[in-house]
């Protein structure tokens, strides 16, 4: 279903693991330069084209929604519900896994804007002997280059099984850290991106240690309630998702299975790296407020957007991803994984156009690469099928 409503007033507006699985490489933070080609209007049936392929490739449901210039464009394929074979539409919310690392990074840069922390400081000064290594600071986590183990990488190494032993557990974020520090780093701090659950689980001790409150307060009163989300909640440790929403399944890995209801979870293993549960219409508004500057000083701004090389289209910042489309076009958000959601959300560098999009399965390779056409539809428009073409001949 493809449907569009007109606004004349201003929109506001990574198992959570990274969606692009690279190798740990040398980094160096530079500012954002990335040039920007015309932007051409969305391809909503370019858009519904990369919602089926993902539906036939094994999720349940699929649904984008392109916010415009204050025009908005929702599509949406299959169920929300195999149970009940309701359809999917774009007011479902849904699990946002690392899509929540944006939302942690936003609340500790307003800290350092309230000259609560310095981003260069050691972690060690504000969360004392929690790291192994005084060299690892706030920077470094934000963007990656901590070093510190991602012990998911251990805690899903069977995607069934590991996730079964974690759905109902609670941890606390000391625990979490614990897991990490079992293990090696990964490379030396600064040396390197290398993206890792764990640098934001430290972000959100830092958040709860600076602020004396609970993250759930922090994102709430800060960026919730200004941004007026009313889809958008943490809810840790709580199971439910409130209101509407759309189930996630898990693909098991064994050819034929039947998918598994993953839905109902504590989502503890992630916290303030993977927890948060939002709709397409409020990451649309968040995406858009962040990057019109509405969330942080325009200094802040400018040092979340100075990303560091991760692949050829790709680079990431501090809490943010930047991703360059075929057609010339850079986009600016994050992706997310958390079991049974893949989702997308990202926006031009004015924010003037904004997109979110989930699939409503996750361990499914296919899905997940129909999903990326979503982007270089809605960013790219129609120019998208022909750029397609030519890389394929």
């Amino acid at each position: 279903m493809v449907s569009a409503t007109v606004g004349r007033g201003a929109v506001l507006g990574a198992v959570v693991l990274s969606l692009l699985a690279v190798p740990a490489r040398a980094a160096t933070a530079e500012p954002d330069t990335a040039e920007q080609a015309t932007l051409a209007a969305p391809d909503t049936a370019g858009v519904a084209a990369a919602l089926r392929s993902a539906v036939t490739a094994g999720a349940p449901g699929a649904m984008a929604r392109i916010d415009d210039h204050g025009t908005a464009y929702g599509v949406t394929r299959g169920l929300a519900d195999r149970s009940t074979r309701r359809a999917l539409t774009t007011d479902d919310r849904f699990r946002i896994g690392s899509v929540t690392k944006t939302f942690s990074a936003v609340v500790l840069l307003q800290l350092v804007d309230e000259h609560r922390l310095s981003l260069d400081a050691p972690v060690n000064r504000y969360l004392p002997k929690l790291l192994p290594d005084d060299r690892i600071t706030v920077r470094h986590l934000l963007s990656h280059r901590s070093g510190l183990y991602d012990y998911t990488n251990d805690m899903f190494a069977d995607s069934e099984s590991g996730f079964e032993a974690v759905r109902n557990k609670v941890f606390t974020y000391r625990q979490l850290v614990a897991l990490s520090l079992k293990k090696p780093r990964t490379n030396a701090p600064g040396a390197a991106y290398a993206y890792s659950n764990t640098n934001f689980v430290v972000v959100g001790m830092l958040i709860e240690k600076l602020t004396g409150h609970s993250v759930r307060t922090a994102y709430e009163n800060r960026v919730f309630k200004p941004l007026k989300l009313r889809d958008t909640f943490y809810v840790h440790p709580r199971t439910t998702i409130p209101g509407r929403y759309a189930r996630g399944y898990l693909t098991p890995g064994r050819a034929g299975a039947p998918l598994i209801d993953a839905t109902a979870q504590t989502v503890s293993w992630a916290q303030s790296a993977g927890a948060i549960i939002s709709s397409t219409r409020d990451l649309d508004t968040f995406y858009s407020a962040l990057l019109r500057g509405r969330l942080l000083s325009a200094a802040r701004l400018r040092e979340m957007e100075e990303f560091s090389r991760v692949d050829s289209t790709t680079a990431y910042g501090l809490g943010l991803r930047r991703r360059s489309l075929p057609c010339g076009v850079s986009v600016y958000g994050h992706t997310g994984i958390v079991q049974g959601y893949y989702t997308y959300a990202f926006a031009t560098k004015d924010g003037s156009r904004s997109l979110a999009a989930v699939a409503t399965t996750s361990n499914n390779g296919q899905v997940q690469q129909a999903m990326w056409g979503v982007l270089d539809s809605a960013f790219c428009g129609k120019s998208a099928k022909a750029t397609d073409r030519n890389r394929k001949k």
